[in-house]
């Protein structure tokens, strides 16, 4: 089925699936890049080190004061041309569309994607919860822990401000660590393999695939011969299957550019 036909049926599902690359446009550095690292005394920690429970159980104030700062960053850069197309696409679409982001840094929320059609498998940094997941709930990150510089010390009343509402433990972000599992309550495992298994074209963009929820999704749309087009700016372990998809591309190009391209060809 051509991709035209896939827009205009009513009974198709377009999914999306993005990560870091979409958000490096607004100025958000990349997890993995030269600006994810953070010293504690003399020793530098890469982000793989940082982004764990068990950390966060060593050093919770350095952990805190890396994702703070990192929260700084992300709350003063703004959605791209390639959010607001894929808010335009939901818009379009209704309920024939899903967002699946590995991002945590809300953008997609904030250029009009909706919550309710936006899965975030790997958390929003804008929110917190209980350290001892008494009550499961997810917390607002109080407004006055902003803005942050680097390495600054968490106070006293920042600490107060860092406890969980109901039981006054420390808090944690609310974000998918590289030594925890994805799970439905809080990362919509068992929702994303639902909707990988009724999409019908799969757009990815901006990730490489470099965990393992968002390759079991583009692996099931492959599996079920759906077609699957590749937005990267390199070739990547998505080329290869967007490419032997049914109708299936790869458009080297950066996020922004290939989903307005997309969103274009949709509504015309």
């Amino acid at each position: 089925m051509k991709i035209q036909e896939i827009f205009s049926d009513p009974a198709k599902h377009i999914s999306v699936l993005t990560g870091a690359g979409i958000s490096a446009e607004s100025g958000i550095p990349t997890f993995r890049g030269p600006e994810g690292y953070w010293t504690i005394g003399s020793t530098n920690y890469q982000p793989q080190e940082m982004a764990t429970y068990a950390m966060f159980r060593q050093q919770p104030d350095e952990v805190w004061k890396w994702y703070l700062y990192r929260l700084s960053v992300c709350r003063h850069a703004e959605p791209n041309a390639g959010h607001f197309a894929l808010a335009g696409m939901e818009k379009q679409l209704g309920d024939r569309f899903t967002l699946i982001t590995q991002n945590v840094d809300n953008l997609h929320l904030r250029a009009g994607s909706s919550p309710e059609r936006t899965l975030q498998i790997h958390g929003n940094v804008f929110f917190m919860r209980c350290g001892n997941e008494c009550r499961g709930k997810l917390y607002p990150l109080p407004t006055g822990l902003l803005p942050r510089e680097k390495n600054q010390d968490l106070s006293k009343k920042d600490k107060e401000l860092l406890s969980c509402l109901d039981c006054s433990a420390r808090t944690r972000p609310h974000v998918l660590w590289f030594d925890e599992c994805y799970d439905e309550h809080y990362f919509k495992y068992e929702s994303s393999v639902r909707v990988a298994e009724k999409t019908d074209l799969l757009i990815i963009t901006g990730t490489s695939g470099s965990t393992t929820l968002p390759n079991l999704i583009a692996s099931i749309v492959y599996r079920n011969r759906k077609t699957i087009i590749d937005i990267n700016t390199e070739e990547n372990p998505f080329t290869d299957m967007a490419l032997n998809s049914p109708d299936g591309d790869f458009l080297k190009m950066t996020s922004s550019e290939g989903l307005a391209r997309m969103l274009a060809f949709m509504k015309n």
